[in-house]
């Protein structure tokens, strides 16, 4: 593994290192910029998109690995110098059959890492993984960071077949391959050919069978009124035969129900079993990857001014874990004092010595 940035910092040496995709004549353009504001100058000199609304395609390439039963760690830095609204921030890893000078969106690859971003719903962090030649995204929603300031993104794959996606080295999302992506059939189906037994009672609740209904229960719901009587002039062949009007009974107590009573023999809503999948078979080399080569930048951007920087590949977490720390760490913390006089009123020395940047 390569334990070192990809991308050259001087604005002559870059161009040495990564090879722009001719694939179309309107491709963007990167330049090599710190931004509006940084920690050092020159150490945080990255790859910029420079020209709004625009397809970008740029790799660079560097001795071919596999990561056969090794930990691989992707990581990089993205800052938006730029009020982002859409665009990716992506990252791909390519094999060494990649033709960089035609590289384009069809052009297949491995992984694909990193944030996208567009409009208000969509700001995730993508994690897509190549497997026999079909793409899987990812079933978590992993968030992405949206400010200006220069934020870190790794992946980290084992060959346990356990992942972490962290972001400024803080662990965003972590798991099994298998769980949080379709490779694979899942491990165990639903068995249809087991019916409910007949004795399952799936009643919570249940009348209860000891209560009876009172004697004197059923009562009529309307009664003669008692306190009318037929009036001295009612004459009934003139008005028909009397009947005095109906009012509500005070012993009419409806129609009598049973009390309700937790149901002994409660089994719980049936559900159907779970048996193993016959076509499910595990695959120990879900994470494994031959002859990497390529790490490329194919995106699109909305709004430019996204600069990446930090490129860094390895099979060792811990070193880049401390080389994030050390790369992005004072960068980081000086974007928050930036931000801070900013609010006060003041300006950055990054921005007093390099109002161009």
């Amino acid at each position: 593994y390569i334990k070192n940035a990809f991308l050259g910092l001087l604005p002559d040496e870059w161009e040495k290192r990564w090879v722009q995709s001719k694939h179309r004549s309107d491709y963007g353009k990167f330049r090599v910029a710190s931004g509006r504001f940084y920690g050092d100058r020159e150490k945080d000199k990255g790859l910029k998109a420079t020209e709004d609304t625009k397809y970008y395609a740029v790799s660079a390439r560097f001795p071919p690995f596999n990561n056969e039963g090794q930990t691989l760690v992707l990581q990089y830095t993205v800052k938006y110098d730029q009020h982002v609204d859409c665009g990716g921030a992506y990252v791909k890893l390519y094999s060494a059959d990649l033709v960089q000078e035609v590289m384009n969106e069809d052009s297949e690859y491995y992984i694909m890492f990193g944030p996208d971003i567009c409009g208000e719903d969509k700001k995730i962090v993508q994690v897509i993984f190549n497997y026999k030649d079909d793409y899987y995204l990812i079933k978590k929603n992993i968030t992405c960071e949206t400010d200006d300031f220069t934020h870190l993104y790794t992946l980290i794959l084992r060959p346990d077949l356990t992942y972490e996606v962290k972001v400024d080295n803080y662990v965003a999302e972590a798991g099994y391959l298998e769980d949080d992506w379709d490779f694979l059939p899942p491990r165990k189906i639903v068995d249809h050919e087991m019916a409910k037994p007949d004795y399952w009672d799936e009643r919570e609740l249940i009348e209860d069978p000891m209560d009876k209904k009172p004697d004197d229960w059923d009562q009529p719901e309307r009664i003669p009124d008692p306190n009318v009587t037929k009036p001295d002039d009612w004459d009934e062949e003139m008005d028909g035969e009397w009947a005095p009007p109906s009012v509500p009974n005070p012993e009419y107590r409806g129609i009598w129900k049973p009390r309700i009573i937790k149901n002994p023999n409660y089994n719980g809503i049936w559900v159907q079993p779970l048996v193993d999948n016959p076509e499910y078979t595990p695959d120990p080399n879900l994470y494994k990857y031959f002859n990497i080569s390529v790490i490329g930048l194919e995106i699109l951007q909305g709004k430019s001014g996204t600069i990446f920087d930090n490129f860094l590949i390895t099979n060792d977490e811990q070193y880049a874990e401390d080389a994030g720390n050390e790369m992005w760490g004072p960068t980081f913390m000086l974007h928050k004092v930036k931000q801070d006089q900013d609010s006060m009123g003041y300006l950055c020395w990054s921005e007093v010595h390099h109002p161009w940047a």
